[in-house]
């Protein structure tokens, strides 16, 4: 269906845009009151501008509210494409347009904020404040202050939480820091105001000299074990132990690579999250973060965002890692050499250490954009990797899965879950008997339950569960189910990415099925983890259903036995009294009670269960 614009101007600028020359070169959107609010660079100028006043129903929502907003452009002609991209960043430097993807660029000074007094508190900080307190800084690494100030305050066994001292001293518990061994617990008098200065002494003295710290703990435990101190060689001693639990951990995020910084996306249902970790000496020494609302392709955003970011006098490292292509990569590269002065790598790891730094940022990305919307940040991180494994725009928010379960042809049903989030959704479950047909035939039935339901989605439109359309359909089968599903879709005008979930001699999810092939997702964790936790549940749904029914029909026919009674009778009497137990029990009256029961239906259930009486 076709999307117009509200601007007034569309076919007046689409005009313009035609008469643009087909060279590189930079365009300038403005709106009515002359301000700039997007800024792009084209190889083709007169292509990529008029595209903006075509059609819009392939432009992302973001794109049409900028093209209604637009009531003139310039351009600026350029000699190469290269030179286009340069001036385009330096101009969304000077101008930071409202509809570019801009990095808010936060790097501002952090420090380690130590309170006066008894008892002193150490913090890390953004800013100096006039309060009286000792500031130790400046740094420009707010990951590297906030990382080495929560490891002093564990090595050290200083107080995390926001009780005063010694206003709370004695005014409660310990909390569980103290009994996992992380605080001391000035609070319940569990260390004195002498130790615990002391405590402090040495953990500033740990911030400023690091490695220095660990060799004087060292000489100093030996030195207390020398004059038979051993409470104090005891502390100490836990004290290295935990430096050196420390330095281990650090060990997991090292690298073969010397200096690299590595990028990673996180997609969200209308922002995304953009994590870097950068990399010096072979350590991770700082991470950084971004918000933005996403415009154009993944590659493109990508050639964007690593664009922006080193235009905020970031560092060029000489390898920078991605989790996916960019937009014109030989062009990119040239810009960030030029502009570091020594040879850039774009680089795109397919396997070992490189490929797990790249699952950890993006993981670290999806975390984020989880904790800004509510979210769980695993199921996020997983629906982000199989939106990338289907090659799905974005994460599927709404996902529905269907299986067909039976008996020899007997007592077909399906059964329909739906995921949400990447979490079972419970309310828009659904169950199915097949009516169109008797027999044993998955296709035929898995066409008659989708058709069934999208025939109640346009029936019941913007109402959740079958009001809903879902962003991802996966079938428990393979090509087969998939082919039977397709003229449904077809037939309703429906493009939802469908697929196929593999089953191995085990019955274990091995791989998805796609429309001609199939993906291997054993080494994908996390959406191999989410695709068996669908497969399984919707199986486990279906199967229930089956057994529901079949046990019903198998009670129907045992009743339909008896003269008088048939199908319609049997099940009005299961609806009544449940369980043929409950039947058998009844008194005629009761029996007769049941809607379409007669007396004399009534007597001969009764005749059958109580022969003697009969007799």
């Amino acid at each position: 269906m076709a999307v117009e614009s509200k601007n007034p101007k569309i076919k007046q600028l689409r005009r313009k845009a035609m008469s643009l020359p087909l060279t590189p070169g930079v365009y300038i959107m403005k709106d009515k009151s002359g301000e700039i609010i997007y800024i792009g660079k084209a190889k083709a100028l007169k292509n990529r501008v008029s595209q903006y006043f075509g059609s819009q129903s392939g432009h992302t929502i973001k794109v049409r509210r900028m093209v209604d907003h637009v009531q003139d452009f310039d351009y600026i002609l350029t000699d190469s494409e290269f030179e286009a991209l340069v001036l385009e960043c330096s101009l969304i430097k000077q101008h930071t347009p409202k509809y570019n993807i801009l990095l808010k660029d936060d790097k501002g000074y952090h420090y380690i904020k130590v309170t006066r007094g008894d008892w002193p508190r150490i913090s890390a900080v953004k800013q100096k404040l006039g309060d009286g307190a000792e500031y130790i800084g400046p740094y420009t690494s707010s990951y590297a202050v906030t990382c080495a100030v929560d490891e002093a305050l564990k090595i050290f066994k200083l107080p995390q939480c926001s009780r005063m001292f010694p206003r709370d001293i004695g005014k409660g518990r310990p909390c569980l820091n103290y009994f996992i061994g992380q605080c001391a617990a000035p609070c319940a008098r569990k260390i004195s105001r002498e130790e615990y200065g002391r405590s402090v002494e040495e953990a500033l003295s740990f911030l400023r000299g690091g490695d220095t710290s660990a060799r004087q703990m060292q000489q100093e435990m030996e030195e207390a074990a020398e004059n038979l101190d051993f409470e104090r060689a005891a502390k100490l001693r836990d004290r290295i132990r935990a430096l050196e639990k420390i330095a281990e951990k650090q060990k997991v995020v090292a690298t073969g690579i010397t200096e690299q910084d590595v990028f990673a996306i996180a997609q969200g249902e209308r922002e995304n999250c953009l994590v870097v970790m950068r990399f010096s000496d072979s350590r991770l020494y700082d991470s950084e973060h971004f918000f933005y609302e996403p415009e154009g392709t993944l590659e493109q955003q990508r050639r964007d965002l690593i664009t922006r970011y080193y235009s905020l006098q970031r560092e060029i490292p000489r390898r920078v890692t991605l989790d996916g292509p960019a937009e014109n990569p030989e062009l990119l590269e040239r810009f960030l050499r030029e502009k570091a002065g020594k040879k850039v790598e774009l680089f795109i790891p397919q396997r070992g250490e490189q490929v797990r730094l790249i699952e950890m940022c993006r993981s670290n990305a999806a975390q984020k954009l989880a904790l800004r919307h509510g979210a769980n940040g695993r199921q996020m991180a997983a629906l982000d990797e199989l939106a990338r494994l289907l090659g799905l725009e974005k994460p599927p928010v709404w996902i529905e899965s269907y299986d067909i379960s039976h008996t020899a042809g007997s007592d077909n049903v399906a059964g329909m879950v739906v995921f949400k989030d990447g979490v079972p959704y419970k309310k828009s479950y659904r169950r199915f008997k097949i009516k169109g047909f008797t027999g044993q035939d998955d296709y035929a039935s898995m066409n008659e339950v989708l058709t069934r339901r999208f025939e109640e989605y346009f029936r019941h439109q913007g109402e959740e569960g079958f009001g809903t359309l879902p962003d991802l359909i996966l079938l428990d089968g393979g090509e087969g189910q998939m082919h039977a599903v397709e003229p449904v879709l077809k037939k309703f005008g429906l493009t939802i990415p469908l697929f196929g979930m593999v089953k191995d001699d085990r019955h274990r999810t091995r791989a998805i099925a796609t429309d001609g092939g199939e993906i291997a997702i054993n080494d994908k964790r996390l959406a191999f983890t989410l695709v068996s936790t669908i497969q399984e549940e919707v199986h486990r749904f279906a199967i229930t259903y089956h057994r529901q029914s079949h046990a019903r029909s198998a009670l129907t026919s045992s009743l339909t036995q008896i003269e008088g009674i048939g199908p319609n009778r049997a099940r009005s009497l299961l609806a009544r009294f449940r369980t043929v137990k409950k039947i058998s029990e009844a008194s005629v009256e009761e029996l007769a009670a049941a809607e379409g029961m007669g007396r004399s239906a009534a007597q001969a259930v009764y005749n059958f269960y109580h022969p003697s009486t009969n007799d």
